[in-house]
């Protein structure tokens, strides 16, 4: 790996931490794939199986910026842990549930229970901010943790939809919750690099939600999720009609991959530029590469209009990340980065379920028009929201050096 990556873990239990957050978020790539793939066996039902999906996806929007919210105020160990409890008890319920034919009422209510899986992702980024705050080592380390998500969703897919159709149905649901199981326990074992809470600041100018560039972001970023909803559930589908359903893994690992390769590039630029023009660049680069996808007509081409229309995606994420630094105070960095994870999820879980009705309504190849409308909302939203994206300092926004300079001219 370049040295500014290795640069990275010269901290003390930055590896230790770094694995463990590799773990807990492989359930992020597995879990939803691995419902739609498990219900889809055994049910034959696309429709059904991508609203579990949807379910587990709006459960984890609702719940996940309160999640972080209480991890803001009072640490990560005290709340990961009993959170990770709650989606593992309903993750066995609804694999129990799938396996003996229960109502359906019973699938969407352990689905729901899922959506209280902590956002890892968050977790880990709020670590590296607490030891490179206001360095270049911040940027790479957003990149490499990036780079960290797509290898979870190079391998997730292939791990999730491999079992479930090799092995049995459910193997897959049932191997993302041993990981999420492993690495939450294993995270929140580490105390010397847990953030430290801000208590006395729950009270404190409310929601990180109240920035205005922060709502941008969530907002654009709930297009964006459409768009990854829709290609996962529609790609399995695609591979199904082509009686190749195992195959969908491979060429979903490649959408991640194509991500993966541009995150790890992008880390060892430096750039001088505004963030929330490349931003814009970026959210519209990811809706172009949609159009491709309707005029592909076997896996072939499909996995190669992936890997291309992936390269854009962790770019973006990673500036995204930058900009919540600029719009959200440091006391709540961790619930401001959850925000965008559930604009994402909210995303998802609309895609997934709009897709699957789609699907059985009209055919796989015509799900891709969902990805495709959805990229065009995300320029949209992006586009109209870019002036708020220019001004962070406005009470609230504000990098956190900002922030600082602000409180010490205020004591002073």
């Amino acid at each position: 790996m370049p040295s500014p990556y290795s640069a990275l873990f010269a901290e003390p239990g930055t590896k230790a931490f770094s694995a463990a957050g590799f773990l807990g978020r492989m359930p992020l790539s597995m879990m939803g794939i691995g419902v739609v793939t498990m219900v889809s066996q055994l049910t034959g039902r696309y429709g059904l199986a991508g609203a579990l999906s949807a379910t587990i996806a709006l459960s984890a929007a609702l719940l996940g910026p309160r999640i972080s919210r209480l991890v803001d105020r009072h640490g990560q160990r005290r709340v990961l842990r009993p959170a990770t409890l709650v989606a593992l008890a309903t993750a066995a319920g609804l694999l129990l549930a799938a396996h003996l034919g229960w109502p359906d009422w019973v699938l969407f209510a352990c689905a729901a229970g899922i959506g209280s899986v902590p956002s890892l992702g968050a977790m880990i980024r709020a670590r590296w901010a607490a030891l490179y705050r206001g360095t270049p080592k911040l940027h790479t380390a957003y990149s490499f943790e990036s780079v960290v998500d797509e290898i979870c969703f190079v391998f997730g897919p292939i791990l999730s939809i491999g079992l479930c159709t090799a092995w049995f149905p459910e193997a897959g649901p049932l191997l993302a919750a041993c990981f999420l199981a492993v690495g939450v326990f294993w995270l929140t074992a580490q105390r010397a690099t847990e953030p430290e809470p801000h208590p006395r600041e729950r009270h404190a100018d409310g929601s990180a939600l109240r920035s205005a560039g922060l709502r941008v972001l969530v907002a654009t970023f709930v297009a964006t999720g459409a768009i990854f909803g829709a290609v996962d559930v529609v790609t399995v589908a695609f591979a199904d009609e082509r009686g190749h359903k195992a195959a969908a893994s491979m060429v979903l690992a490649l959408y991640a991959a194509g991500s993966g390769t541009a995150a790890a590039v992008f880390g060892l630029l430096r750039f001088t530029g505004a963030p929330e023009r490349r931003w814009l660049l970026g959210v519209t680069a990811m809706a172009v590469s949609m159009i491709p996808l309707l005029l592909v007509g076997n896996l072939p081409l499909l996995a190669v209009a992936l890997f291309v229309s992936g390269l854009s995606i962790a770019p973006t994420m990673i500036t995204t990340m930058s900009l919540i630094e600029e719009h959200v105070p440091r006391a709540k960095l961790t619930e401001g980065m959850t925000w965008v994870s559930t604009g994402l999820a909210v995303g998802v879980a609309l895609g997934s379920s709009l897709a699957g009705w789609v699907i059985d309504a009209a055919g796989a190849r015509a799900g891709y028009g969902v990805p495709v409308v959805s990229g065009a909302v995300a320029v949209v939203v992006g586009f109209l929201g870019y002036r708020r994206l220019r001004r962070p300092a406005s009470g609230r926004g504000g990098t956190v050096g900002q922030h600082s300079e602000r409180e010490e001219r205020h004591l002073a």
